[in-house]
């Protein structure tokens, strides 16, 4: 349909064209008076007297509509008049992209679609409360400004509750993948529709596909009255359970069913979006790794730090016993290796990030013990340190515990470079 060249609305001037519709088009304006840019949306009257009663009737029952809601999640209505043919509504010019067009480019973040669906509904429990029925809740009608701000717009087929406007009996306003099960059917439609229609919106902005589909509108209707949608965490199993209530509450066949105000609906989704952000964070693949090789580790500084202590114990009752051997080569004997229990002489170990040897795992164990001892190791220090005083006094035995000090020295020295 061709649509005349139109430069002066009224006080507007008109400055270029936005888009197309069916009942007409979108203009960028002026106001001179203002001196503000605005969004000037026409509509051609139609030369059949029924359709231009019609077509009239519903341009000025959305200014009606629209015009008395001041909201930020609603497009605002400033001016409406009539220029020969053409009736126009002056509106706040938005500068942004529609949710259609975004969601054509992909699905966006599950955080970022639950905070404009609730912005959605912010907008919506507002022209509800001021009587005022959208019915044709759908992405093309919502606009996305600052990149995280939703803005309904299009009031073009919203009913006024209190209105005398009577819609045509068995008449279909809306946008059919978007309808609710009453729209379909032709009966009346309050604001518990629009609430349909969001859950709608909602289950295809976090799936990437609409609750319901068929290859023609009879069977998409048929579909939206009968058809049970599939939970969001059916397409995509990362999406949280408590978004399944969510949307299967909104998309209930009975109005009385559904969510009886947009209110609850926003808070619902502000309580998934804070669940979202304070799950906790899980431990990534390698970190997890590490974490059970620690515990593993752990164990076993446990286990060998018992047998070294018992050990250690063993060994001290040794040189208390080789003190009454007659023999001075076996006490030496027992002396040096009580000595080396003690004092531990193990070379030190640097553990990494990879301690996976039985080896390495047993000379850890053997370090961890000598850092620290319980009472038992003390006692054991105690009782050898008196050892080595009696044998300090004999000339002989200090040669040979000179000796031994001298070997103990160089093999950490050997081990360290």
């Amino acid at each position: 349909m061709g649509y005349p060249m139109i430069t002066q609305l009224g006080r507007y001037k008109i400055l270029s064209e936005i888009g197309r519709g069916a009942m007409g088009v979108v203009y960028r304006g002026e106001d001179p008076l203002l001196n503000r840019t605005v969004a000037i949306k026409t509509i051609i009257m139609s030369s059949d007297a029924e359709e231009r009663a019609e077509y009239e009737a519903r341009f000025y029952q959305e200014a009606r509509a629209a015009g008395g809601l001041n909201h930020p999640n609603l497009i605002t209505i400033y001016d409406i008049g009539r220029e020969a043919d053409t009736a126009y509504m002056a509106m706040e010019l938005l500068d942004g992209i529609e949710l259609r067009e975004l969601m054509k480019r992909g699905r966006v973040a599950l955080p970022f679609a639950l905070e404009i669906a609730a912005q959605v509904a912010d907008g919506l429990a507002f022209a509800h409360e001021h009587g005022v029925v959208h019915r044709d809740v759908k992405p093309a009608n919502v606009m996305i400004i600052r990149g995280r701000h939703a803005k309904i717009m299009d009031f073009g087929i919203a009913r006024v509750r209190v209105s005398d406007i009577q819609t045509q009996a068995g008449a279909v306003l809306g946008s059919p993948k978007y309808m609710s099960p009453e729209q379909v059917t032709g009966n009346r439609a309050d604001h518990r529709s629009d609430i349909f229609s969001l859950g709608v919106l909602i289950h295809e902005l976090v799936c990437g596909s609409a609750p319901f589909s068929a290859p023609t509108v009879t069977a998409l209707m048929h579909a939206i009255t009968i058809a049970l949608p599939p939970p969001p965490s059916s397409v995509d199993r990362s999406l949280p359970k408590m978004l399944d209530l969510i949307v299967a509450k909104m998309l209930e066949k009975e109005p009385d069913v559904r969510y009886q105000g947009a209110t609850e609906i926003a808070a619902d989704l502000r309580a998934c979006l804070e669940q979202l952000t304070e799950s906790p964070i899980t431990m990534p693949v390698s970190a997890s790794a590490d974490a059970e090789k620690t515990a593993k580790l752990d164990v076993a500084l446990d286990a060998r730090t018992a047998i070294l202590n018992q050990e250690s114990t063993v060994a001290s009752e040794a040189t208390l016993m080789a003190r009454n051997e007659p023999e001075e080569r076996t006490r030496r004997t027992d002396i040096a290796t009580a000595t080396h229990v003690v004092t531990g002489t193990v070379p030190p170990l640097f553990p990494s990030s990879a301690f996976d040897s039985d080896e390495a795992l047993n000379r850890l164990a053997a370090m961890a013990s000598i850092g620290g001892q319980d009472a038992a190791g003390a006692d054991a220090i105690s009782r050898s340190s008196s050892t080595l005083r009696h044998v300090w006094g004999n000339p002989d035995r200090r040669w040979f515990a000179a000796a031994m000090v001298i070997a103990i020295v160089c093999a950490v020295l050997i081990a360290i470079l």
